[in-house]
């Protein structure tokens, strides 16, 4: 890393979150964890949805094409 990064009050010279970083965010805390439980929930919802959708498709609408016929070398289609 460059140096002077972390030229700052909030982290200390082991490069952890200092004091102050941690009063810093203490406001954030819960509303930044439950914006991510949101998401998170979404998320897995979205691919719950998805994958039930998917599961209930029966394909009836796709054809299936007959056994392939054999062609002896060097005949023509």
């Amino acid at each position: 890393m460059a140096p002077g990064i972390f030229n700052s009050s909030y982290y200390d010279k082991d490069f952890r979150a200092g004091a102050a970083l941690l009063r810093a965010r203490r406001p954030y805390l819960v509303k930044n964890a439950l914006t991510g439980l949101g998401l998170c929930m979404f998320t897995i919802g979205v691919y719950a949805f998805t994958i039930r959708a998917v599961g209930q498709e029966d394909f009836s609408d796709v054809k299936v094409p007959d056994q392939p016929v054999e062609r002896k070398p060097g005949q023509q289609r």
